[in-house]
């Protein structure tokens, strides 16, 4: 039997952001359940585990072992009940072709939440660094991925895909320039809370804002001080994040990984904007009812970016194109896969028959006369040749070569 590519998926295409939460997995859960996933599962021969804040995807490359085997496996893994209704927030597969279509649409930016989001790129190539790391490759997911890298650099280069910001981050500070007045916003005193890749992207987009009394707090104080130190601004103790002191603080950008209700009261004498950006979510969502403060979290800082996404819909179809032509490129190089096993198996049976009428133990003769054959039938293409045919062409071609 042979191995497929199969993936299972929940993401906000699916769930709520409470339901996607309870799946999104920590570097250490990934750890876990890929040692799991290789105990468990003998035949799986690559794995590929995509976590972020809307979505948590396993792709795996298996002969026997299903989507539906994976799914109860996750569930299980989360410590999750109701197992049948969990399923129903699961799209999944267990075909080659439909699982890289998948992927290429991920990968893409088609199934973001922001719509065309080009940050999934680096999310997927750290995914790919951990299945390396764990010798979890496979042959057909590592071919995936380098479709999935070639479409990417293509849509760049050949659309306009990729033309304006649909970053969260960006957005994030673009509220904050909204919600102050241009004489004071510059001002503002900024917390951001946390060190991973939306703090990063903070930082970068900061250079179109100029937001100048930033502060940044970590649970690792040496990534805290490199961001700071690397971007001029001020780091602010995880103990006052923990005991939820932000007491001088107009702004509070959360994005803190594993951190679920970190940020759970807020002073009655300083409301800030509340920007969550976490999965799961960092800041209680009963502080949005508090009077006065303002509250964005990822779905409602997505919903404001639909200009950038109307724009990106007109070159959708270019990148369809694109997809489908890597698609097509990925179903040949696996046909040909398939057509270069046949043959191997195919050419071991003509070697032992060469071997069998030359009656003889001298290899070069064996290979001369195996190879000759094998080209003969590939010519004639005909794979499915009978037994009585194979030894009349070995007889030809020993007669020919006079051995």
């Amino acid at each position: 039997m042979n191995k497929s590519l199969r993936y299972i998926s929940v993401s906000h295409k699916t769930a709520s952001t409470i339901q996607r939460e309870k799946y999104h997995l920590s570097d250490t859960e990934k750890e876990l359940l890929t040692h799991l996933i290789r105990s468990t599962y003998s035949d799986v021969s690559g794995l590929f585990i995509l976590a972020t804040c809307n979505r948590t995807e396993i792709y795996f490359e298996a002969i026997h072992t299903t989507k539906n085997d994976l799914t109860a496996l996750l569930i299980d893994f989360k410590s999750i009940q109701n197992k049948t209704s969990e399923q129903m927030v699961f799209i999944s597969s267990n075909q080659t072709e439909t699982s890289i279509q998948h992927l290429l649409e991920v990968s893409s930016g088609l199934e973001s939440l922001v719509f065309g989001d080009a940050e999934i790129i680096s999310q997927i190539k750290k995914a790919h660094q951990f299945s390396m790391h764990y010798k979890m490759q496979g042959s057909l997911l590592e071919r995936a991925l380098q479709a999935v890298f070639k479409t990417h650099k293509r849509i760049s280069n050949e659309t306009n895909f990729r033309d304006g910001t649909t970053s969260v981050a960006y957005k994030s500070l673009k509220v904050i320039r909204q919600t102050y007045d241009s004489e004071t916003v510059k001002s503002k005193k900024i917390l951001f809370v946390g060190a991973g890749d939306i703090v990063k992207q903070l930082f970068k987009y900061n250079s179109k804002f100029n937001f100048n009394n930033i502060y940044i707090s970590n649970r690792s104080l040496e990534k805290a001080i490199i961001l700071a130190q690397a971007n001029q601004c001020h780091t602010y103790p995880w103990e006052h994040v923990l005991s939820n002191n932000f007491d001088d603080f107009d702004v509070i950008i959360s994005a803190a990984s594993n951190c679920p209700n970190l940020i759970n009261n807020i002073s009655a004498s300083k409301k800030p904007l509340l920007i969550d950006l976490a999965v799961p979510c960092n800041i209680d969502k009963r502080l949005k009812e508090i009077e006065h403060v303002i509250f964005h979290d990822l779905d409602s800082i997505s919903v404001e970016l639909e200009e950038t996404k109307e724009h990106r819909l007109a070159a959708t179809d270019e990148v369809n194109g694109i997809i489908n032509e890597e698609i097509e490129s990925y179903k040949e190089w696996l046909e040909g896969g398939l057509l270069r096993a046949l043959l191997a198996e195919f050419k071991i049976k003509v070697h032992t028959k060469v071997k069998t009428q030359l009656n003889t133990i001298e290899s070069s003769k064996i290979t001369l006369v195996t190879n000759q054959v094998m080209k003969k039938i590939m010519v004639q293409n005909e794979l499915t040749i009978n037994v009585d045919d194979i030894d009349s062409l070995i007889c030809e071609e020993i007669s020919s070569l006079h051995i």
